[in-house]
C-alpha cells in the first residue's frame, strides 16, 4: 500500500464509519434494504478507489497485494454480504489513516529539522541591518544573531561569547557557548543575548543544507527490506487463492470462501515494515545520527566489519602539550612563555597548541619581534630581547649547535609516540615542547559498545607512522592495524577486506571521502561541518561523537528486528485465521474484526521503534552542571599529579636533603588535596553514580583503586618520616618506586574516571 494523502487519509474512514454507522440505525429501524444499499455503496466507493490505485501501481510495473482486498470486497458485494463488505471497507480505510498517522509520527523529527531550516537573515550594510533571504548571504557578510534565531549559515563568531541550543543538530539538551573566533555552525538556535557573526560559507555550502538535503532524501526512500516484503507479500496472492479453493472443495460454500478472503488483506506486513524503518531514522535523528536512508538503516543492521580512521576519529586531530622539557639553562615556566610569545606569530595548530598553554597556565606573553616562519618547519623572532627559535629538531640544530641532552629527548619522544617542538635561545638549544594527538575519551568505552554491538572485527586505518599506530591501537584494542596508508591505500584496504557482513568505514577528514565512499556504509564525524567525508557518509554524526556509531548500530538493529517482528507476528497470525476460515470456524464478520485488531497490534508493535530500548531507559540522565562539576575537581588536581610525577621521574638524581624537604611538602599535598577528594568520591559520588549503572557493584573496581590510593598514601607518609638526612640510597629507591606506582595508578584511575564521567554525560 502506498502511503495515502493526508485528506485521503481522513475521508475514506470517516465516509465508511460513518456508512456503517448510518446502515446499523437504518437496519434497527427495520430498513434492512436501506441499510444493505448504504453499505454496498460505501464499498464499493472504497473498492474503485483501491482500483484505480492497483491500475496505477501497474503502469509502473508493480503488482500490489491490494488485488486481496479488493476480492473480498467484490466477493461480499456479490454474495448479498453488505455488512461484511462494508467492515473490509472500513478495515482497509482505518488501515491505511493509521499508516499515514504513523508515517507522519515517524517523520517528525526528521521534518523537524527541515522545517526549522533558516529562511533569512540580518545583515549589515555598512552600520545598517537588512533582513535579506538566506540564499543572498555570502563568505565574509557580518549577521546579527538575536535571542531565539537560527544560525543561518556556517561562520565564526565575532564580538562577544555566543550562548547556542544545539539540540536540533546533537541531540544534547544543555546549551553550549562559543568564544570569539570559535566555529559555528548553521541550524544551532541563540539561547541567550545577541551577538555578532561573520559568515563562512554561503547558505547553499553550510553545514545546515547539507543536513536538509539528506533529511529530504531519508524521507523520500524505500528501504530494501520494504521493498523486499513486497514481494513476500506477493506470495499471499497464490496461498490465498489456494486457501480459497479449499475451503470450496470442503464445503462448497462461498461464505467459507469469502471468510478466507477477508482475512487474508496483508496490511502487517505493507504496514510493519516502512512504519519501523521510518521510526528508526527517525530515533536516530533525535540523537544526533543522520542516516540518509532506509537502505542505509538496514545496512547498518547488518554491519560486522569496521574501519577505523585514525587521526580525528579514534584522537581528538588537535595537538594537545604533554610537557616543557628544559635542558637545564632555563626553567620550564621561562621556556613556555618564551615559546608562547613567538608561538601566537604562527597560525599553525601546534604553534597555537603552544600558546594557548601558555596562557591558561597565567603567564605573560609578550609580542615577538622580527618573526620569520619556514612553513612546515619551525620559526623565529625576537622575545625580550632573545633570539628565539622553535620548530622540529633538524630546522632548530641547523642554526644551534647540538647538545648530548638532545639525542635523549629524541628516543624519549619515539618512547612515548610524541612529536616535539625544539626551543633554542640565543643560539643554543634550550628545552622543548612535547605534544601528542590525544585519545578521544569515548574511543575505548566506544570501541566495547560497539563490539557489544554486533561488530566482530575493527581495523583500523592510517597514513601514521607505524610505532605511533601501534600505541594508538592497543590503548584502544582494535583487531588490525594498518598503517602509513595514502588515501589509495584505505580504499583498497576496504576493497578486499573480507566479511560475512556489511563494511563500514568511520572518518572525518577530507582525506576520508574516497574511503567512506568505498565502504558499503560510511560514517562520517561531521560535527566540523558539511565536508567531502560527510557528503561522500550514508551516516553523518552531527554530535561528533564515536560512541554514537554504536548507538546507531544498536537503534538499526532494534528497528530491523522490529520490522521483522511485525512481518512474522502479523502474517502468522493472519495465516492462522485463514486456516480458522477455511475450517469454518471463522465467519467472515468475524474475520473482518480479527483482520481490524491484527493490523492495530502490528502498526503499535513498529511505533516502538520510536523509543528508546529497555537498556537505554533503566539509565536516568544526569545533570550536565554536576558533570562538569566533577571534571573540575579533577582539573583542579592536575598541577598536584604533575608535581608527583616530576618527583618520581627526578627523585634519584636530587640530593637527599633536598629529596627530603621536597617528599615532606608532596605528602602533606597528597594528604590535604587528593585524599580527601578520593574520601569523597567513594563517600558520597559512587553511591549516586552506583545508581545510574548497571549491576549489582558496576563501581567495585573504582573503589579497590581508592582503597590502593590511600595504602600508598600512606605508606609514603611513613616512609618520608622514617626518611633520616643521611638516608642510604636503597631508601631512597624504595620511596621512588613507590612515587612512581603511585603516579601510574593516579593517573589511570583519573582516566577511568574521566571515561565514566565522558559516557555518563553522553546519556
Amino acid at each position: 500500500m502506498d502511503v495515502p494523502r493526508s485528506w485521503l487519509s481522513l475521508i475514506l474512514p470517516g465516509s465508511a464509519l460513518v456508512a456503517l454507522s448510518g446502515g446499523l440505525l437504518l437496519r434497527g429501524v427495520g430498513h434492512g434494504e436501506l441499510a444493505n444499499l448504504l453499505w454496498n455503496t460505501s464499498a464499493l466507493a472504497a473498492a474503485g478507489l483501491l482500483l484505480v490505485e492497483i491500475l496505477a501501481r501497474l503502469r509502473r510495473k508493480e503488482i500490489g497485494v491490494d488485488l486481496i482486498a479488493l476480492l473480498a470486497i467484490g466477493a461480499a458485494v456479490f454474495f448479498g454480504q453488505a455488512l461484511v463488505a462494508s467492515l473490509v471497507a472500513l478495515m482497509l480505510a482505518s488501515g491505511r489513516a493509521l499508516e499515514s498517522y504513523s508515517a507522519r509520527r515517524a517523520e517528525r523529527e526528521l521534518r523537524r529539522l527541515i522545517d526549522r531550516a533558516p529562511r533569512v537573515a540580518w545583515r549589515y550594510r555598512g552600520n545598517e541591518l537588512e533582513q535579506v533571504p538566506v540564499e543572498q548571504v555570502q563568505a565574509g557578510d557580518r549577521l546579527l544573531l538575536r535571542l531565539g534565531e537560527v544560525v543561518p549559515v556556517d561562520g565564526v563568531v565575532l564580538d562577544s561569547t555566543a550562548t547556542l541550543d544545539e539540540s536540533a543538530l546533537t541531540g544534547e539538551p544543555l546549551p553550549v557557548r562559543r568564544a570569539p573566533g570559535e566555529a559555528l555552525r548553521s541550524g544551532a538556535v541563540n539561547a541567550g543575548a545577541p551577538f555578532e557573526m561573520r559568515a563562512s560559507h554561503p547558505a547553499s555550502q553550510s553545514t545546515y543544507a547539507a543536513i536538509v538535503r539528506m533529511v529530504e532524501a531519508a524521507r523520500l526512500s524505500r528501504a530494501p527490506f520494504v521493498r523486499l516484503a513486497d514481494r513476500y507479500a506477493l506470495l499471499l496472492i497464490p496461498v490465498t487463492l489456494a486457501l480459497a479453493g479449499l475451503a470450496w472443495l470442503i464445503s462448497s460454500d462461498p461464505l467459507r470462501v469469502l471468510a478466507v478472503l477477508v482475512v487474508a488483506t496483508p496490511c502487517p506486513l505493507i504496514l510493519a515494515v516502512p512504519v519501523a524503518i521510518m521510526s528508526g531514522i527517525s530515533r536516530c535523528a533525535r540523537r544526533g545520527i543522520l542516516v540518509k536512508d532506509g537502505a542505509t538503516l538496514e545496512a547498518l543492521a547488518r554491519a560486522r566489519l569496521l574501519f577505523l580512521d585514525k587521526t580525528g576519529t579514534l584522537t581528538t586531530g588537535h595537538a594537545s602539550v604533554l610537557s616543557v622539557e628544559s635542558a637545564g639553562t632555563y626553567s620550564q615556566k621561562q621556556l613556555l612563555r618564551l615559546a608562547g610569545s613567538l608561538a601566537q606569530s604562527s597560525p599553525h595548530l601546534v604553534a597555537q597548541a603552544i600558546a594557548e598553554t601558555a596562557r591558561n597556565q597565567g603567564l605573560s606573553l609578550e609580542r615577538a619581534q622580527d618573526v620569520h616562519e619556514e612553513p612546515g618547519a619551525g620559526l623565529c623572532g625576537v622575545v625580550d630581547g632573545h633570539s628565539v627559535m622553535l620548530g622540529g629538531h633538524d630546522y632548530v640544530t641547523a642554526a644551534s649547535p647540538d647538545v648530548a641532552w638532545t639525542e635523549g629527548m629524541l628516543r624519549r619522544m619515539a618512547y612515548e609516540v610524541a612529536g616535539g617542538s625544539f626551543i633554542a635561545i640565543d643560539g643554543i638549544m634550550a628545552g622543548a615542547v612535547l605534544f601528542s594527538d590525544r585519545l578521544r575519551l569515548e574511543s575505548p568505552r566506544a570501541l566495547r559498545l560497539l563490539r557489544q554491538a554486533g561488530i566482530h572485527r575493527i581495523v583500523m586505518l592510517t597514513g601514521d607512522r607505524s610505532d605511533a599506530a601501534q600505541t594508538i591501537g592497543m590503548a584502544v584494542g582494535v583487531d588490525e592495524i594498518r598503517a602509513g596508508l595514502s588515501p589509495d591505500g584505505k580504499v583498497a584496504a576496504i576493497v578486499q577486506g573480507k566479511s560475512d557482513g556489511t563494511k563500514l568505514m568511520v572518518g572525518d577528514g577530507i582525506n576520508d571521502a574516497p574511503a567512506l565512499a568505498a565502504a558499503d556504509i560510511g560514517i562520517a564525524l561531521g560535527a566540523g561541518g558539511a565536508s567531502a567525508s560527510s557528503e561522500a557518509a550514508g551516516v553523518v554524526l552531527l554530535a561528533d561523537r564515536l560512541d554514537r556509531v554504536a548507538e546507531a548500530l544498536r537503534i538499526a538493529r532494534r528497528s530491523r528486528g522490529i520490522a521483522l517482528q511485525g512481518v512474522l507476528v502479523g502474517m502468522g497470525l493472519s495465516l492462522l485465521a485463514m486456516l480458522l476460515a477455511v475450517a469454518g470456524y471463522l465467519p467472515a464478520l468475524a474475520g473482518a474484526i480479527v483482520q481490524e485488531v491484527i493490523d492495530l497490534v502490528v502498526i503499535g508493535n513498529a511505533l516502538r521503534a520510536l523509543g528508546a530500548g529497555w537498556r537505554e531507559r533503566d539509565i536516568p540522565a544526569l545533570n550536565g552542571e554536576w558533570i562538569d562539576s566533577l571534571r573540575q575537581e579533577h582539573a583542579t588536581l592536575l598541577p598536584l599529579l604533575e608535581r608527583l610525577r616530576a618527583a618520581a621521574e627526578g627523585f634519584d638524581s636530587t640530593p637527599p636533603a633536598l629529596a627530603r624537604e621536597e617528599l615532606t611538602g608532596l605528602v602533606e599535598a597528597l594528604q590535604h588535596q587528593l585524599i580527601p577528594h578520593e574520601q569523597a568520591d567513594e563517600d558520597s559520588l559512587y553511591p549516586q553514580l552506583a545508581q545510574r549503572l548497571p549491576g549489582e557493584d558496576p563501581l567495585a573496581a573504582l573503589s579497590h583503586t581508592h582503597r590502593e590510593i590511600f595504602r600508598l598514601t600512606r605508606l609514603l607518609s611513613r616512609m618520608s618520616a622514617d626518611l633520616s638526612a643521611d638516608a642510604k640510597d636503597t631508601s631512597l629507591g624504595e620511596i621512588q618506586r613507590l612515587l612512581l606506582r603511585l603516579d601510574t595508578l593516579l593517573s589511570l584511575h583519573f582516566a577511568q574516571e574521566d571515561e565514566l564521567y565522558h559516557s555518563l554525560d553522553s546519556r
